[in-house]
């Protein structure tokens, strides 16, 4: 579970119903032909965009990414692995992997195929193929989500010109001038707030995760195929080191030193 999403929403929805409070009812705030307005319009605009089983694969890699805790192996803790791998790869052979416990399935699987014997390009481009298409995945529901963002503001902006002209052509009865009044201002508002409380920052969770997959996935593609040529552990530590930050890299050069 990742605690910081339910920290996000409760504090971005605690000052908005805090604000709300301040001044007036709550339930002054809720139209529920202006909600509909945005939350059908968006749905619509972003099905015409993309294709039904996109859009339900972005909510799901949506929901997984902002609501549960990375799962992601630390870059160092792969390269300590991938060393402790490769040493006994050069003592005992390739069977010997099979014995190894990785959590890890990226590498896991990258294992698997230097112990069942396939040539160095097959794993190469296995793996590497493997890494394209799951971050294309991901690329997609970043962009079913930033698209999501872009389209409810404007169908906001859609729900307050309704209103607008539903006012402007009642201005000879009072009553209708309010609750007219209301879809126009409010639409706005809740197009505002799925955008920039829930669409974009879901989005960016999906940018991140797409970050942290590419660099720990090119690690283990590295690592296995330095694994499968029988590379020195010295020169593959160095190739790998690479991927960590340059902070981290300079405290381990600290470390030597001392």
């Amino acid at each position: 579970m990742d605690i910081a999403t339910f920290l996000g929403l409760f504090f971005g929805l605690a000052v908005i119903i805090a604000a709300i409070f301040t001044g007036s009812d709550i339930w002054v705030f809720l139209n529920i032909p202006g909600f509909l307005i945005v939350i059908a319009g968006t749905m619509a605009a972003t099905l015409i965009r993309y294709p039904m089983s996109g859009v339900l694969g972005a909510f799901m890699l949506g929901i997984r990414a902002a609501f549960t805790g990375s799962k992601d192996s630390k870059p160092q803790d792969l390269i300590d692995l991938a060393i402790e791998t490769a040493k006994i790869a050069r003592k005992k052979g390739f069977l010997a992997l099979a014995e190894i416990p990785i959590e890890d399935p990226f590498l896991a699987r990258g294992i698997r195929l230097c112990v069942d014997g396939y040539s160095y390009e097959v794993i190469q481009t296995t793996l590497t193929k493997d890494m394209n298409n799951s971050i294309e995945r991901h690329e997609e529901g970043e962009r079913i989500f930033r698209a999501i963002g872009e389209s409810a503001p404007a169908f906001g902006m859609i729900g307050t010109l309704v209103g607008l002209v539903q006012m402007l052509a009642s201005l000879d009865d009072p009553k209708t001038i309010g609750p007219a009044m209301a879809v126009a201002l409010l639409t706005t508002l809740y197009g505002a707030v799925i955008a920039n409380l829930i669409a974009l920052p879901i989005a960016d969770k999906l940018e991140n995760k797409i970050e942290v997959e590419h660099t720990n996935k090119s690690l283990i593609i590295d690592a296995v195929l330095g694994i499968h040529k029988g590379q020195n552990t010295s020169e593959l530590g160095e190739i790998l080191d690479t991927y960590l930050p340059d902070s981290i890299r300079a405290q381990e050069l600290e470390d030597e030193d001392d």
